[in-house]
């Protein structure tokens, strides 16, 4: 078994992002400003913006953080998202998700330009994507991809099971798997609480793609001997032992899943560092398209 390694790759995709930076203001370009707007005091949601924000400072962003209580109204929050489309200091935004219960998540994504959406969860940039057209990826796949990619594990021919059809990460993931490019070219099977066979369907992946949202799902005897496992999973755990409280696992019971595995991301540290560095670079390719434009 051999870890795949987020964090560590990350830091790696930072420090080329910065020295893009440095040439780029070197030559009398913007910094890039990446905003993010965060409704509520979910912990979770705090912290994954918090580093966004850290990241920002290292690669030598701009960023600005948006932050409201969970009572503001929906029309208050596309007024918000309005302003960010019409700043044109602002490269990208993200709105932090999940949303309170009564804003309409579909509208807020919708109301995002797409041309700032470097979550890449506009219906424009997903129907982009779909034609295999350039486009802002969505962030968590787009952080698989560059792992698979960097780590030079072969998709091509494979058998890729992915469990979890959310519209965030198991459906686009899907379809990036199976496009004819360098990292793809796989046969995919999208499983989900309706598939009737979970078990049989995982142990015929060669590569698995764990992204339902519960806490140690994958064990041992449903992963086949030499799978790459890919555990997008993060559940918060109560520890009484932690000085968080809590402790993080995966959607893969990783101490048993790893004896069969040939390839593994842990959880913290594999999937996650990669989701916020994909933010950065879509945000860097926010700037060098409108570079584009006002040279032409």
């Amino acid at each position: 078994m051999q870890l795949i390694d987020g964090k560590a790759t990350s830091n790696a995709i930072k420090l080329e992002i910065a020295e893009e930076v440095r040439k780029l203001t070197a030559k009398g370009g913007k910094k890039p400003h990446l905003a993010a707007i965060l409704v509520g005091e979910d912990g979770a949601s705090r912290t994954y913006v918090n580093h966004k924000v850290k990241s920002c400072e290292q690669v030598g962003f701009t960023s600005t953080l948006c932050k409201f209580d969970a009572d503001i109204s929906e029309e208050a929050l596309l007024q918000t998202i309005d302003k960010l489309n019409n700043d044109d200091d602002i490269d990208g935004f993200i709105v932090q998700l999940p949303l309170p219960k009564h804003i309409n998540e579909t509208k807020v994504t919708e109301a995002i330009d797409p041309n700032k959406d470097v979550d890449g969860f506009h219906p424009t940039n997903l129907g982009k994507m779909m034609l295999g057209l350039p486009t802002f990826l969505p962030a968590t796949p787009y952080g698989i991809i560059q792992l698979l990619d960097r780590y030079g594990i072969e998709t091509s021919g494979k058998k890729c099971v992915i469990v979890g059809r959310s519209h965030i990460v198991g459906t686009p993931m899907s379809l990036l798997m199976s496009r004819n490019s360098k990292v793809g070219n796989c046969t995919v099977t999208l499983t989900h609480s309706r598939t009737k066979d979970l078990k049989k369907e995982c142990l015929e992946a060669d590569i698995l793609i764990a992204a339902l949202g519960k806490a140690e799902f994958v064990t041992a005897d449903m992963v086949k001997e030499g799978a790459v496992i890919v555990d997008v999973g993060i559940t918060r755990i109560e520890d009484a032992s932690k000085k968080s409280g809590f402790t993080l696992k995966g959607d893969v019971k990783f101490d048993e899943v790893s004896e069969k595995a040939s390839w593994i991301t842990p959880v913290p540290g594999g999937v996650g560092p990669m989701t916020v560095v994909s933010l950065l670079m879509n945000t860097l390719e926010s700037v060098k398209r409108k570079t584009v434009k006002e040279t032409v």
